[in-house]
């Protein structure tokens, strides 16, 4: 289970790496068409105070452009994700110039014009004539290698492709092209820069569409192959087990079939096989349908399109990682957060197991001749880890929750794949620590998915035994010879919150909270949150009991003061320094759990009970409560650990816990009625 060093060699974490120089202040955009505009909003709403500057050739796109990012941020506002001031932070020191010589003192200059070489060549002739020799520049291209852009520049060592995907202002990853004329001090500080400023970037090799392009302009290309044997509506039905919308549906959508044609036609250097269908230069729009909309069909069609799709995504996953294009880790992240995938192809694949896999390569072999096989046991591309980055500082193991998408929320996958790896850190002599981290700046842990307990609401005995099978990384951290540090870069919440507890010390941002809002979907923290703080802390009963039986969120610098969190940061490597310097301070000087009752002062529970403005059931938090006296008159851990299960699996019972997941899962308010 090894990432790849080739494209990751300083680290998987990217806000692990020391920049070389600090945030831009002056940045520009040239290219206000498409995508241009959508980079500019991004790029002003994580650095707001920052200047920047929006360049074109033509008055009209500006003019465009500068219509659209008011209506951005006029919608944040509306949708109350902006205050009205940051709403006007972001619109203002934005230039909207034909004039390059304007964008002469930009630290970082990003090109977002037409796909063609020859244009951009001539571009970033005119930018390097004006900019500093220290400026970074780099190319939104989706499919055309560094080598070929940067030709012609003075500096190349400079200059790198970093590539976006639609909505460029929301969609998470960008591609980071890794080519043998980029200076790794360049590539290092764009890796860092787009984490720290909210996206989830990948390292590519430089190859033509690099990796996530090469997957989705060929599943769109075969769907258009498979015309002949059904409807466009038929194709995007049967993707729709895969993916959210269907190859002609977003077709439809980005007007993309000229995109394709002129990705494929660059594929072309690679193989015939790969020319674009040619029915995509004869229809305009695709006759489609609504996605969930149930289409008919034979069930020989139904298998021969889903075959053939997936056919198609498994070459191009395989011929990536056989070629080292990008990581099987990547494949597989950002098909998910980058092409709306459900789930990544290689889980697809481990889904279908072996046999159907292979099954569906000969057949694919047959069918479509020419394009990539795998060139190892289709086993081997499970060998990595999906959720867990793995780097090392000082003999101390820094692991990373990568699931930004889900501001790191747990499931059952990574909590086994933490279990495993901390296992096995475990058992390795040269590892003397732990620190647990979550991925970039949004969350250390969300939560965790509810997973299949909405299946046993009302079933007190599978409900307990959910809650037991949630606790097994819990139950292993307590019982760790080796220290393992929670390192809070942002919110933890419930369920994130009570692995972070279970660590034998926390390090903290000044701006994380901690927060156990169970109570407000009519259900308490079952795998020791009820428990675990009463005895590390129990001078911070009170506040626990707020916590627990009304939401309340615990600022960290409160948590600090009753002795949660062993110390704040003020930034990110601060933080991940004093957690290193702690895990091997705390090497063989871990702090237990008390394993004796705690004396509890009164729980008062307000009348009638409410998390702010949201009213609580009385039954909830009568039962809550109970959870706490019982598990703190326990004579042992254990004993009290089971008071915090049988909780759990009580009020799974009512009709709060019926009522509060059912509220969550639709989206809406919770209307407790007992």
């Amino acid at each position: 289970m090894h990432s790849d060093t080739r494209l990751y060699p300083t680290a998987f974490n990217p806000l692990l790496i020391t920049p070389s120089r600090p945030l831009p202040k002056k940045i520009a955009v040239v290219g206000a068409g498409t995508i241009g505009p959508d980079i500019g909003y991004y790029l002003k709403s994580a650095l707001p105070e920052s200047t920047l500057y929006l360049v074109d050739v033509v008055e009209a796109p500006l003019k465009a452009a500068e219509k659209r990012l008011f209506g951005y941020a006029q919608k944040a506002v509306e949708k109350k994700k902006m205050t009205p001031e940051q709403a006007r932070a972001v619109c203002a020191n934005i230039v909207y110039t034909l004039d390059y010589n304007q964008i002469k003192d930009c630290e970082l200059i990003i090109e977002a014009a037409t796909e063609a070489v020859s244009l951009k060549q001539r571009i970033f002739a005119a930018i390097e004539e004006r900019v500093k020799e220290t400026a970074i520049i780099t190319s939104n291209t989706s499919s055309i290698p560094a080598d070929r852009l940067f030709l012609h520049m003075k500096h190349p060592e400079r200059a790198t492709v970093t590539h976006f995907f639609a909505p460029a202002w929301r969609s998470l990853p960008v591609e980071v092209i890794r080519w043998e004329r980029v200076s790794p001090e360049v590539l290092d500080y764009l890796f860092w820069f787009f984490a720290k400023t909210g996206k989830s970037p990948i390292l590519t090799a430089d190859a033509i569409c690099f990796v996530l392009d090469r997957i989705f302009d060929n599943w769109c290309n075969e769907a258009a192959y498979l015309l002949n044997t059904a409807s466009a509506g038929q194709i995007d039905r049967v993707a729709e087990e895969f993916v959210f919308a269907g190859p002609f549906f977003v077709l439809n959508m980005a007007n993309g079939n000229p995109i394709i044609i002129e990705t494929n036609t660059l594929q072309m250097e690679e193989g015939t096989h790969y020319l674009p269908a040619p029915i995509l230069t004869s229809v305009d729009h695709w006759k489609t349908h609504r996605p969930g909309t149930e289409v008919r069909m034979s069930e020989t069609v139904l298998q021969q399109v889903r075959d053939r799709l997936l056919g198609i995504l498994f070459s191009q996953s395989f011929d990536i990682i056989d070629r080292r294009i990008g990581t099987m880790e990547d494949v597989n992240f950002g098909c998910q957060v980058a092409l709306g995938f459900r789930k990544g192809p290689l889980d697809i694949m481990k889904d279908l197991g072996e046999e159907t896999v292979t099954r569906i390569m000969e057949r694919f072999r047959t069918e479509r001749p020419g394009f990539p096989q795998p060139k190892k046991p289709v086993s081997a591309y499970q060998d990595f880890r999906r959720y867990i980055l793995i780097d090392e500082q000082d003999g101390v193991q820094i692991l990373t929750l990568r699931r930004p998408q889900a501001l790191n929320a747990l499931n059952d996958e990574i909590l086994d794949e933490l279990l495993s790896v901390l296992r096995m850190g475990s058992e390795n002599p040269s590892v003397e620590g732990f620190i647990l981290t979550g991925y970039g700046t949004g969350a250390f842990s969300a939560g965790a998915d509810i997973g299949k307990f909405p299946q046993m609401l009302g079933d007190k005995t599978a409900s307990m035994q959910y809650a037991k099978d949630c606790a097994k990384i819990q139950r292993f951290l307590d019982g760790m010879e080796k220290p393992v540090v929670a390192a809070l870069n942002g919110p933890a919440l419930g369920g994130g919150l009570e692995l972070a507890i279970r660590c034998h010390a926390i390090v903290a941002l000044k701006n994380a909270r901690l927060q156990f809002p169970e109570i407000t979907l009519g259900i308490l923290p079952g795998i020791g949150g009820c428990v675990v703080p009463y005895r590390k802390w129990p001078q911070g009963a009170a506040v626990f009991n707020d916590m627990i039986l009304s939401g309340r969120a615990l600022l960290a610098s409160d948590a600090a003061g009753i002795g949660v969190v062993d110390h704040i940061a003020d930034t990110y490597p601060e933080m991940i320094k004093t957690a290193v310097q702690m895990a091997r301070t705390l090497k063989g000087a871990i702090r237990r759990i008390p394993d004796a009752p705690v004396d509890m002062p009164e729980i008062r529970i307000p009348e009638p009970p409410a998390a702010g403005k949201l009213p609580l059931s009385n039954e909830a938090v009568a039962i809550a409560a109970k959870t706490i006296r019982e598990g703190a008159a326990c004579s042992s851990l254990a004993q009290a650990l089971e008071k915090g299960y049988e909780g759990f699996g009580e009020i799974a019972c009512t009709q709060a816990a019926k009522e509060g997941i059912s509220a969550f899962l639709e989206k809406r308010k919770p209307s407790f009625q007992q």
